[in-house]
C-alpha cells in the first residue's frame, strides 16, 4: 500500500486539490458566502461533477477488469481464443462486445490490457465500438426512453453492430501492429508465476488495476472538464437553428453526441428528448456515434494510443456512421 501512495503521490494532490476546489464552489451557494461567483461557472462546475460522477464507476469496473485480463489471462489463452482469420476475429469480438455490459467510459483500460496481451487491434476496436453500444443494459434503457418501442433499440443495435463491423475492417486493412504508444510490457509488470498463491496473484490484481485508475482517471478528469466548459459556453440555440435539414441535423445530433460525453447507459433518454426537433435519422447519429467515442473518450485513447491511429479511428467511425445512416434515412 505504501508503495502505491508513494508512486500516485502527485496524483493523489491534485484529486485532493479538485475535490476541496469544487467542494468550496459548491458550498459557497449554500452558505451564500460572500465572494461573487459567475453562474456559467457554477453551471460549469454542476455539469463537470455530474459527468464525473456518471463516469466513475464504470471507470472502476473497467480497471478491475483489466487487472484480472493481467494477472489471471495469458498470451496462450489469447491465441487460442482469437481466430486466426481476421474477418472471424472481428465478428467474435463484436458479438462478445454485444453481449458485455461496458460503458466507454471503462472500456478503454480493459482493450488496452487486451491488446497488450496480443488481441490484433482490428478485433480489440470491434469490441471496442459495441461493447457499450450493444449490451443488454444500453438496449433495454433505448428501449424504455422511446416508450416501449422497439423500432429506435431495433435500429441502434444493428446499424451499430454494422458499423463496428466495417470500422474494425477498415483497420485491419490500413493499421498494422497494436498501435500502443509504449508496449504494456516494458511497464513495471506485476505478473506472477502461476505457482504463486491465490491471494498473491488477487492482491496483484488490485495493485494493477489501482495503477489503471490513476493512468485512466486523469485522462478521464481533463476530458470531464472540456466537456462541461463546451456544454456551458456553447450556445446550444445556435446549434438547434443549425440542423434544419437532413445532412445538417445529423452533423449536430453527432456533434452533441461527441460533446455532451454521455453515459451510453443514459444516453437514450437525452435523444428521446430532441424526437419532436430533430427526424430519427439524426437521433440515431447521436445515438450510434456517442458511446462509440466522444470527447472524454477521445483523451483517455490518445493516452493509450498512437494520435495517428485515434485520429484515423474517429475519421472512420464518423464518415462510416454518417454515410451509413444517410443510406438508410429513407427506409427509416
Amino acid at each position: 500500500m505504501y508503495r502505491i501512495v508513494r508512486n500516485h503521490i502527485i496524483d493523489f494532490t491534485g484529486i485532493i486539490i479538485i475535490v476541496l476546489a469544487l467542494s468550496l464552489l459548491s458550498l459557497s451557494t449554500s452558505f451564500k458566502i460572500s465572494y461573487d461567483i459567475p453562474p456559467s461557472l457554477l453551471n460549469l462546475n454542476t455539469i463537470f461533477l455530474s459527468i464525473l460522477i456518471e463516469a466513475l464507476p464504470f471507470v472502476l469496473i473497467g480497471v478491475l477488469i483489466a487487472g484480472v485480463i493481467q494477472i489471471f489471462v495469458t498470451e496462450e489463452h489469447i491465441q487460442r481464443w482469437i481466430p486466426k482469420n481476421k474477418v472471424l476475429a472481428i465478428i467474435m469480438s463484436c458479438v462478445i462486445g454485444a453481449l458485455f455490459p461496458a460503458c466507454e467510459c471503462g472500456i478503454v483500460p480493459i482493450v488496452r490490457r487486451l491488446v497488450g496481451k496480443g488481441v490484433p487491434i482490428h478485433a480489440a476496436i470491434g469490441f471496442m465500438l459495441t461493447g457499450p453500444l450493444i449490451n443488454p443494459i444500453v438496449i433495454a434503457s433505448t428501449f424504455m426512453a422511446f416508450g416501449n418501442n422497439f423500432k429506435i433499440a431495433g435500429l441502434r443495435m444493428g446499424l451499430g453492430f454494422f458499423v463496428a463491423l466495417m470500422v474494425a475492417l477498415v483497420v485491419s486493412i490500413i493499421f498494422r501492429g497494436n498501435q500502443l504508444k509504449t508496449s504494456i510490457h516494458t511497464r513495471s509488470s506485476h505478473a506472477l508465476p502461476k505457482k504463486e498463491s491465490l491471494s498473491t496473484r488477487f492482491w496483484s490484481m488490485l495493485t494493477h488495476s489501482i495503477d489503471e485508475f490513476f493512468d485512466m482517471g486523469k485522462y478521464l478528469v481533463m476530458g470531464a472538464f472540456l466537456a462541461s466548459f463546451v456544454q456551458t459556453y456553447l450556445p446550444a440555440k445556435a446549434l438547434l437553428e443549425a440542423g434544419s435539414g437532413t445532412v445538417s441535423s445529423l452533423s449536430v445530433m453527432m456533434g452533441l453526441a461527441y460533446v455532451l460525453s454521455l453515459c451510453s447507459e443514459a444516453d437514450a433518454f437525452i435523444g428521446a428528448s430532441f424526437s419532436n426537433i430533430f427526424p430519427t435519422s439524426a437521433i440515431l447519429g447521436f445515438l450510434i456515434f456517442g458511446p462509440m467515442m466522444d470527447l472524454k473518450n477521445t483523451l483517455m485513447m490518445l493516452s493509450v494510443f498512437r494520435v495517428k491511429f485515434v485520429i484515423g479511428v474517429l475519421a472512420l467511425i464518423i464518415s462510416i456512421i454518417f454515410i451509413t445512416i444517410m443510406l438508410v434515412q429513407s427506409f427509416i
